[in-house]
């Protein structure tokens, strides 16, 4: 059972259910944290909404990563981190954590498999950690990292590499990235040297595709399916 060393996953959409975002309502809850405002809240709102189609246009094309500061900064807005209660609270009912998870971490882990999280995100490591503190599998988590606290997202190799190294290995040949996304987590895992497993749990909008899908080397219809693809390559 040596010839995989890690299984790394994406967060949302493959670790939580997908849930459509209505994100002019995020951009509303985002403005309440806007201080010192020139002009109405209604033109804050459509700024950060603007903005947050710059940041993850860049995060796209470029692999460019953002914090939540960045959103207002695109938007030429000031802001008070303290003031942004209602924007986490218009996200938590989508950070909840699916019920496989546990036994899916405990079986990799059994396995002798290192367990991580490669995210594209703007929210910081903390906040992270707190939803899987709260949700019980944080002590399941080898390594995990955030876009967020590196300079690249997802597809770039480097995000890739970084997930790796928080593990604890090397060799790419050896990992499994599982991800909902084609472009950002099988094309980018693949490109990575990683072999990439698809949850085609998530309806994509169009300008959050990249320029190319890829093929996974496996697909899965619920998490703990993954456990009898890992054991078929651990055997091969």
């Amino acid at each position: 059972m040596g010839t995989l060393d890690a299984v790394i996953f994406d967060w949302g959409g493959t670790l939580t259910a997908w849930h459509d975002i209505d994100f002019h309502a995020e951009s509303l809850a985002l403005a309440e944290a806007v201080v010192r405002a020139p002009h109405p809240p209604e033109v804050s709102q459509r700024l950060l909404h603007e903005a947050g189609s710059v940041v993850w246009g860049r995060s796209r094309d470029h692999q460019v990563s953002a914090t939540v500061a960045d959103l207002f900064t695109v938007a030429g807005l000031e802001h008070d981190p303290d003031l942004l209660a209602a924007y986490y609270a218009f996200w938590e009912p989508h950070t909840l954590t699916d019920p496989e998870v546990r036994p899916l971490f405990e079986g990799l882990r059994a396995r002798g498999l290192a367990v991580g999280i490669l995210s594209n995100t703007l929210w910081s490591r903390e906040v992270h950690r707190g939803f899987f503190a709260r949700d019980g599998v944080l002590d399941l988590i080898d390594g995990d990292v955030y876009s967020s606290e590196i300079p690249h997202t997802k597809p770039s190799p480097l995000a890739f590499r970084a997930a790796m190294e928080a593990v604890g290995a090397s060799d790419p040949a050896r990992c499994v990235y599982v991800g909902d996304r084609l472009y950002d987590d099988v094309w980018g895992a693949q490109q990575a040297g990683m072999r990439a497993v698809w949850v085609p749990h998530s309806v994509i909008p169009d300008e959050q595709r990249g320029h190319t899908e890829g093929e996974p080397d496996a697909r899965i219809d619920t998490l703990l399916d993954l456990l009898d693809v890992v054991d078929g390559w651990l055997t091969a």
